[in-house]
C-alpha cells in the first residue's frame, strides 16, 4: 500500500478545503509595498508581482484545481465505464457504433481537442469539467470494453443469458464489481492527467479566467517573472507534481493488485 502517497494527497485536500481556517489572508489583496517579495516568515511563500499572498492563492488555487481533476475524472470514468460494458455485453451493432465513436475521438490529439473546445466557449470550472470529460472517457471505455468481451466467455455469464436474466441485473450485479478495480485505477490516472489539462490550459491563457484562479493560471502569472521571483511558478508547480506523482504511484498499486486477482481467477 503506497501509504506515502496516499497521506500526500490527504494533506494536499486538506490543505486546499480547509487552509483558509487556520491561513485567513485574503488572496486577492494587493500590496504595493510587498511586490515580489521572497519567501519570509511574513509571507511564506512569497509574493507575485501584484503583492498577492502565494500561499493563500495557493490555497483557494487547490480548490478549483482539485475539484476539476476529481470531478471530470469522476466523470469520464463513469461514461467509459458505461460504454465499455455496453458494448462489450452487447457486441454486435453496439460495438461496431462503439468502436467508431471512440476512434473519431481518437483521431485529434486529446489537448488540441481541449483547445478547440475552450476556444469557444468562457472557461470556468464547470464548463472545464464537462469539455475535459468529453475529451477522457475514451481510455476508460476500451479498458472496460475488452474485459467485457472476457467475462461473456465466462460460463456463469452464458447461464445467466441461457436463463434469461434480466440485462441490466447482469451487468449491474455481475460485471460492475468485476470491472471496478479497472475503474478506480482510470479515475485515479484520470484526476491527474484532468489537473495537467487544466494547467495546461491555464499556462496558456485558456483556462480559468480571473477573479477565479488554479495552481495553472498562478504557475502562469509566474512565468514572466521567473528569473527574478522563482517561487511564484514553483510552489503551485510542486503541488501539481505532488498530486500527479501520488496519484501515479496509487494507480500503479492498483494495477497490481487487479493484475494478482486476474492471475490468481
Amino acid at each position: 500500500m503506497p501509504y506515502f502517497s496516499v497521506t500526500i494527497l490527504f494533506f494536499i485536500f486538506l490543505f486546499s478545503f480547509f487552509g483558509n481556517y487556520f491561513y485567513s489572508i485574503d488572496s486577492h489583496a494587493l500590496n504595493v509595498d510587498s511586490i515580489l517579495v521572497a519567501p519570509c516568515y511574513e509571507y511564506y511563500f512569497g509574493t507575485d508581482r501584484l503583492g498577492r499572498d502565494v500561499l493563500a492563492r495557493l490555497i483557494d488555487g487547490g480548490k478549483v484545481s482539485l475539484t476539476i481533476g476529481v470531478g471530470s475524472a469522476l466523470i469520464a470514468s463513469v461514461i467509459g465505464l458505461i460504454f465499455g460494458s455496453i458494448a462489450g455485453y452487447f457486441r454486435g451493432n453496439v460495438d461496431k457504433i462503439f468502436i467508431v465513436t471512440v476512434d473519431l475521438f481518437l483521431t485529434f490529439p486529446t489537448f488540441f481537442l481541449l483547445l478547440a473546445l475552450v476556444s469557444y466557449v468562457n472557461a470556468s470550472a464547470l464548463v472545464l469539467i464537462v469539455i475535459i470529460s468529453i475529451t477522457g472517457w475514451m481510455t476508460t471505455a476500451r479498458l472496460i470494453r475488452s474485459e467485457s468481451f472476457k467475462l461473456n466467455s465466462q460460463p456463469y455469464i452464458k447461464i445467466l443469458n441461457i436463463a434469461k436474466v434480466s440485462k441490466v441485473k447482469i451487468l449491474f450485479k455481475y460485471y460492475a464489481p468485476i470491472l471496478a478495480p479497472i475503474y478506480f485505477v482510470s479515475f485515479t490516472f484520470g484526476v491527474g492527467g484532468a489537473i495537467l489539462a487544466e494547467s495546461g490550459l491555464s499556462f496558456l491563457g485558456l483556462g480559468i479566467v480571473a477573479p477565479q484562479m488554479s495552481w495553472g493560471t498562478i504557475l502562469s502569472g509566474g512565468k514572466d517573472v521567473i528569473e527574478i521571483a522563482w517561487w511564484v511558478s514553483f510552489f503551485p508547480g510542486f503541488m501539481i507534481f505532488l498530486v500527479t506523482f501520488s496519484l501515479i504511484n496509487i494507480s500503479n498499486y492498483l494495477q497490481q493488485l487487479t493484475n494478482k486477482k486476474q492471475i490468481q481467477n
